[in-house]
């Protein structure tokens, strides 16, 4: 199997290749899996009816997608890793501090995944919990090893299978029994749960943003921004979409699904009941794979500044290190999963938020696209090793986040005296989009910063 090349450098021309077609397909397949379910399905555990339910879930992804998307299209334009882009808007070396948020966001989801998968693992082979925990870290260390072309691979084929098992799931979920009320818009409305809700909708979306560009970078950039921003959107909203109403159905269907995930979905199928674990199985490896690798682009956008090119040997090693990390976490929060998994929703998209605002205000309104390939490889570059003014930017947005945030345990003043409704995401989108375009509008022209990028970014990745 042949291992990916190219690790946080620039994809020179003559390395591009595909369709943004392929988008789709990985972004669909992403979604086609049960912690995507789970998030639909929390609605449901606090206290929505069905109807209200499916009404934040279509919202919320509808509103995130927009977000991920345009953080996808920018990938064939620019040709490098989505976090290496951040050091245009943080400095080479201010990029590290919303880099280092991102990495730990990576970790715990990757830990939540392995919570997930558990009983599918001891399903098919008489483990312990901790053994299948480190089974799981095992498989997903060796796949993020082989890097993108194989994880395009897992995505077509797991495209057909989950949905298959997934299409059949949504037909089966409908000979369960529902409470009654359950799709009425008159009952089971509640404001606060329905905005946390949208939010959860929408933070998983929003989690796809660091890394989205990484796969799209390896389109030809003559690859037009519109279709890359649309199959990205389309894949991800279509599938992420479907998988949390089918979420919602199971938790409102089944008496407490969110204990039993995994075996509340296989025993549907009767006899297949081993199919379909399977499916849930490689479907949550697949977006464990993307978390792990998207860890590793982080760790190493942090620490290589000048050297891009990264050996087999040491991206191993820091693959190792993130994995180990991550199961550690999941050996420790297996009893409280359904907290810990609210609250990593929750808090990803608290500290997101205010660097996907600036990444693309900064693309699409400041710097209009045009970026210094080689400078951004460059400490004593135009983008300098700090931008004090986008990080202080950052940092006044997450302080003013804070009265608006809900943990289970802290809840801001401004969240209580909303009744429990969280409204931290518009807050976290609006405040550092206004914020750093009124900073950086003067100070950035567009027209003295755009080399022969492609020359100067080809002999550094051959370096």
């Amino acid at each position: 199997m042949k291992i990916e090349r190219r690790s946080i450098e620039f994809v020179p021309e003559d390395e591009r290749y595909g369709s943004a077609k392929s988008l789709f397909t990985i972004w669909f397949s992403s979604n086609m899996q049960i912690t995507t379910a789970i998030n639909g399905a929390l609605g449901i555990a606090l206290g929505l009816n069905l109807y209200w339910t499916f009404v934040a879930l279509i919202i919320g992804n509808l509103i995130g997608g927009i977000f991920m998307a345009s953080h996808s299209a920018q990938g064939p334009h620019i040709g490098i890793p989505q976090m290496i882009s951040s050091r245009a808007q943080f400095g080479v070396k201010g990029a590290v501090f919303p880099i280092f948020i991102v990495f730990c966001s990576y970790i715990l989801f990757t830990a939540a995944n392995a919570l997930i998968v558990k009983d599918s693992i001891q399903a098919a082979v008489p483990l312990s919990d901790n053994s299948a925990f480190i089974l799981f870290g095992v498989i997903t260390l060796i796949v993020s090893f082989l890097g993108y072309n194989f994880i395009h691979k897992m995505g077509k084929f797991l495209t057909v299978l989950s949905s298959i098992i997934f299409l059949i799931a949504t037909v089966l979920v409908f000979q369960l029994d529902f409470p009654k009320g359950s799709w009425s818009p008159n009952e089971g409305f509640h404001f606060a749960t329905f905005m946390l809700v949208i939010s959860f909708a929408a933070s998983w979306e929003l989690g796809f943003g660091p890394y989205v560009a990484d796969y799209s970078r390896y389109l030809p950039s003559n690859t037009p921004t519109r279709t890359t921003f649309w199959y990205s959107y389309a894949g991800n909203v279509i599938g992420a979409t479907w998988m949390m109403l089918l979420g919602a159905l199971l938790a409102a269907g089944i008496p407490n699904f969110m204990n039993v995930v995994s075996s509340s979905i296989a025993k549907m199928f009767g006899p297949f009941s081993g199919l379909a674990y399977l499916s849930i199985f490689l479907g949550i490896l697949l977006l464990n794979t993307l978390n792990l690798y998207s860890a590793y682009m982080s760790w190493t956008t942090m620490v290589a500044y000048k050297s891009t090119g990264i050996s087999p040997k040491v991206k191993f090693g820091i693959l190792f290190g993130c994995i180990a990390i991550a199961t550690s976490i999941a050996i420790g929060t297996q009893h409280n999963f359904n907290a810990y998994f609210a609250d990593i929703m929750v808090g990803q998209m608290y500290v997101l938020l205010p660097w996907t605002s600036i990444n693309l205000i900064d693309f699409y309104f400041v710097r209009k696209g045009n970026y210094s390939i080689s400078d951004i490889y460059n400490e004593n570059g135009i983008y300098k090793k700090y931008n004090w003014g986008s990080l202080l930017c950052y940092l006044i947005s997450v302080i003013i986040e804070i009265p608006f945030m809900g943990f289970s345990f802290y809840q801001g003043f401004v969240l209580k005296s909303f009744g429990g409704a969280d409204i931290t995401w518009a807050v976290g989108l609006v405040v550092p989009a206004l914020l750093y375009y009124l900073l950086m509008r003067n100070r950035v022209s567009v027209t003295t910063i755009k080399p022969a990028e492609e020359e100067i970014a080809t002999a550094i990745a051959n370096k």
